[in-house]
């Protein structure tokens, strides 16, 4: 069955792959069927996924419990009123409820809104409330800070806990042991299923809503960049959060279509001993590492035994030494991908199907058209600079932005979905990254937006102004640098508080890693902040 879903139909040179490609996006489609129920149908004692807690236990899951657990969430779902269309947000770290609750509300019809466990009040509060989320589903740990927002979220009418939880607060797994016989919806592929928050530069995050043919838009990528994915003994790792859409769809999403099982890890905080460690012990053989990863692996020692076959890499440009290390350390060459939140998975840099040219975010996938023009939307001639850009028409393309029709209108210019990063092809198809055309900052694989942060900072009584940058950093690629302007008579100490309220009430990984005082921010003549002479400054 494996081998059905496959849309390449054989790895080996990448114009004749892209020459010989056609999208087939069927009208009817649903990922939860396609990923859980079909698999339960033919192979129900099939391992999906084998999760390792936090304290030591292990539990294999298989196609017919994630099936039956699934159904039983979307049945409790359905019977306190969540339907077709609703949110429903999952705030837990990876393991295997997040897959439940996905898979729950695809066969409801609603719409999944994951979040980062390590967001603060205030930016799960945004979140929340602009997507009107109606049910959400955490654990004990995450609990108390969702409680402590429910008055000012309205229409949040259920809140799931997979641990000890008291009333009104549901019980994930005594509902789902309770639930009745559940008979999932008919979904198009056009139908809306995913909606992930993404930063700003001039604004709130924006979230982005994708359609179930999202899924399908992936699969190119997936099969190339694993050469042949999936191939007998495959099984998958990304220690990359779900909630990022890296972690979500370069791995967790595509291995339970493919019915190729993988492995999930409790774990906050990125160890590579511990990775090496996981890698040999559990035999995992297709990877996704974020290159800050990748960075950190390589300061430790890898040991005997491994057995990885292939590992993909993105959010960031990977270069020539980090590349030949992966290949002697891991004994698989590391594939590059470029996408965004609204469109994913459109580049690669394939080892085995191209020659690969270090530096090279590599070249159109098969199924994708991508191009560079200039502001006017027109194609830029071979060599010459401007912004990438992504052609309508691939299933992987977002619907809209969630209640932001004129940022919607702002991404494209005619048939072309602007990225927002400016770069060139070459005569030979290759793409080369020159810089970003606006304010996001690259850190440790995530793109970081300025303004949630700058509005943080300033709701500080001793910050005036404030203005947020990425600065160069070795193996976070930027580090987030903010500039404030404070009143007069701020107490000493000041930098450190800002950097843990960011920390406290955002997310850790968003949090300036330094913080300077200044007399005064550059500006523009219309009043606003001139980030990139403050880029210039460091």
């Amino acid at each position: 069955m494996a081998d059905e879903r496959r849309v390449l139909p054989r790895i080996g040179d990448w114009a004749a792959m892209r020459a010989g490609f056609r999208w087939q996006v069927p009208a009817r489609f649903n990922i939860a069927e396609r990923c859980c129920d079909s698999w339960a149908a033919r192979a129900p004692e099939r391992l999906a996924l084998t999760h390792l807690g936090a304290d030591g236990t292990r539990r294999d899951w298989t196609y017919r419990q994630l099936k039956e657990a699934s159904d039983g969430l979307a049945a409790s779902l359905r019977a306190r009123g969540v339907a077709r269309g609703d949110r429903v947000a999952v705030l837990l770290p990876q393991s295997p409820e997040v897959l439940v609750t996905h898979m729950a509300a695809y066969k409801l019809g609603a719409v999944l809104l994951p979040l980062f466990t390590l967001f603060g009040p205030d930016a799960l509060r945004y979140r929340l409330a602009d997507s009107g989320a109606r049910a959400l589903v955490t654990d004990a740990e995450s609990l108390n800070k969702v409680m402590a927002l429910r008055p000012d979220l309205p229409d949040l009418a259920e809140v799931y806990c997979t641990g000890a939880a008291a009333a009104p607060v549901r019980d994930f797994y005594g509902e789902i042991a309770a639930a009745q016989a559940f008979r999932p919806v008919d979904t198009a592929a056009e139908d809306p299923a995913l909606l992930i928050y993404t930063s700003g530069t001039t604004g709130d995050p924006k979230g982005v809503l994708h359609a179930h043919r999202f899924l399908l838009g992936h699969l190119p990528s997936m099969e190339a960049h694993h050469e042949g994915f999936p191939q007998p003994g495959d099984r998958g790792w990304t220690p990359a959060d779900w909630a990022w859409i890296g972690g979500l769809m370069d791995m967790a999403i595509p291995c339970l279509y493919y019915g190729v099982p993988q492995v999930s890890q409790d774990r906050r905080k990125f160890d590579p001993d511990a990775a090496f460690r996981l890698i040999r012990d559990e035999g995992l053989r297709t990877l996704f590492v974020p290159p800050t990863a990748l960075k950190l692996m390589r300061q430790a020692t890898a040991p005997a035994g491994l057995a990885v076959r292939s590992v993909g890499s993105g959010g960031e440009a990977l270069g020539a030494d980090l590349l030949d290390w992966g290949r002697a350390a891991l004994g698989a060459p590391i594939n590059e991908l470029y996408g965004q939140t609204e469109c994913n998975l459109v580049l690669a840099s394939c080892h085995g199907s191209m020659v690969v040219r270090p530096g090279s975010m590599g070249q159109a996938v098969p199924g994708f058209e991508v191009g560079v023009i200039d502001r006017d939307g027109h194609e830029a001639a071979p060599g010459e600079e401007g912004e990438i850009a992504v052609r309508r028409g691939t299933p992987v393309m977002f619907l809209r932005y969630w209640n932001k029709p004129e940022k919607t209108a702002e991404r494209f210019s005619g048939n072309w979905m602007r990225t927002g990063d400016l770069g060139r092809r070459d005569g030979d198809g290759y793409f080369w990254f020159s810089s970003r055309d606006d304010d996001v900052i690259t850190s440790s694989g995530y793109r970081i937006g300025p303004v949630e942060i700058e509005n943080c900072l300033v709701g500080h009584p001793d910050v005036v102004m404030a203005a947020v940058v990425g600065v160069p950093d070795p193996v976070r690629t930027e580090a987030v640098k903010a500039f404030v302007v404070v009143r007069d008579g701020a107490a000493p100490g000041l930098e450190a508080a800002l950097i843990a309220r960011v920390r406290d009430r955002i997310s850790p990984h968003v949090a300036p890693r330094m913080v300077e005082r200044v007399q005064a921010l550059p500006m523009t003549a219309t009043g606003k902040i001139m980030r990139r002479a403050l880029r210039e400054r460091g």
